[in-house]
């Protein structure tokens, strides 16, 4: 018997007299995209894996390895940054100051945030690591977790109104996907249909918090099913699958006015943080396996190397070069001075509304009245 099919207001429904649950799980796991193998072989075809790595390397000058040693993190930061472009806008957590590397923010730059001088672009105000550049479409970093999702949507409706060659990209980790933000935000995305590229790295921990204890689904990837947002799962531990993915989700993206979710498989290698002692809640066998094994940047070097494009006296030199270029930057960045005081109070009205004129006030007359609380090197 032909079912009926109502054009439902709540969608296009087929009726039928039996009754049957949808699973809450497929047998099958979602498969997991990969270029390399962790020898850096390919695994599909060789020629489009070569065009995948010049690509990956040409807006650097084959020097992809530079941010690599600068910055040493999953393949997810660079590999996706290579492919936006500079009109692209970024909604960062705090995992991708690889992406700022990449579109040219400096050591230097990253000093100056962290020491919080009048050399940082974001004057002080913000807490080390939450970096931000205006000139190269990078959001600043927000400490509460998922807010940059919404957020992202929202900005990424605006380059749709206008009409813009252009797509946002959003990220989080698989923590960030346990807050409503996280499914608002790709509900928001999905109905608006705006040009959003969500970058999930699923590293199987939130601090030390580990997946099992967040969902019970095939990882992240299957959510995007559920609110209607084509999706795929891809190896965060190899940079050439992350670019292909990244490059051709924006395509698809910005030509089809709609969102994707791509789903990162890598593993934090480090400590969550520097109060973080992650050997409280994993083996540390385990950490040294996926640090040596599976190392996103020694898969990477052992492809370059085979095709001639690397050499370790190269790297010895490059490497050095980059730490003399760090500790140069740390020395001049604890020599500038602070930014004024009066940069707390300005940039946000045209005309500084009374409140914040007597706030400025009263602040200047309590270091004032107590100069030993407050640090001599801040410009009164």
């Amino acid at each position: 018997m032909e079912q009926q099919v109502l054009d439902f207001p709540g969608g296009k429904v087929a009726f039928t007299s039996e009754m049957s649950f949808i699973s809450e799980s497929d047998d099958k796991r979602i498969p997991c995209y990969q270029v390399l193998d962790d020898n850096g072989e390919p695994i599909g075809s060789k020629s489009s894996v070569q065009v995948s790595l010049k690509l990956l390397l040409v807006p650097t000058g084959l020097n992809v390895e530079h941010p690599y040693l600068k910055l040493r993190e999953e393949a997810i930061n660079i590999a996706s940054a290579a492919a936006l472009t500079a009109d692209d806008l970024v909604l960062p957590q705090y995992r991708e100051p690889g992406v700022l590397l990449w579109r040219g923010f400096t050591l230097q730059d990253f000093a100056n945030q962290c020491f919080g001088n009048k050399a940082d672009s974001g004057k002080a105000r913000q807490m080390p690591i939450h970096y931000a550049s205006k000139i190269l479409n990078y959001f600043a970093v927000s400490s509460p977790m998922a807010t940059q999702l919404p957020q992202a949507v929202g900005v990424a409706y605006s380059l749709k109104m206008e009409g813009k060659n252009a797509c946002v990209a959003t990220y989080c980790g698989d923590g960030g996907s346990s807050e409503g933000d996280f499914h608002a935000a790709l509900n928001f995305a999905a109905v608006m249909e705006a040009p959003v590229l969500f970058i999930c790295r699923n590293n199987g921990w939130a601090i030390s918090t580990p997946i099992e204890d967040q969902f019970r689904s095939d990882g992240l990837v299957v959510r995007g099913r559920a609110y209607g947002i084509r999706s795929i799962r891809v190896d965060g531990n190899d940079a050439l699958a992350v670019y292909n993915a990244i490059h051709t989700a924006r395509e698809m993206a910005i030509s089809e006015q709609r969102p994707l979710l791509v789903e990162a498989l890598t593993y934090r290698v480090g400590h969550h943080s520097t109060s973080d002692d992650s050997t409280k809640y994993r083996p540390l066998d385990e950490i040294e396996y996926w640090k040596k094994a599976r190392d996103p940047v020694n898969r990477l070097r052992k492809w370059v190397e085979g095709n001639g494009w690397w050499n370790e006296k190269y790297e010895s030199e490059l490497r050095s070069s980059v730490r003399k270029q760090l500790l140069e930057s740390i020395q001049i960045a604890e020599k500038i001075e602070k930014p004024p005081l009066s940069d707390l109070f300005t940039d946000v009205y045209d005309n500084l509304p009374s409140n914040l004129q007597e706030q400025e006030k009263l602040l200047r007359e309590t270091i004032e009245r107590n100069p030993q609380n407050y640090p001599s090197d801040i410009p009164i």
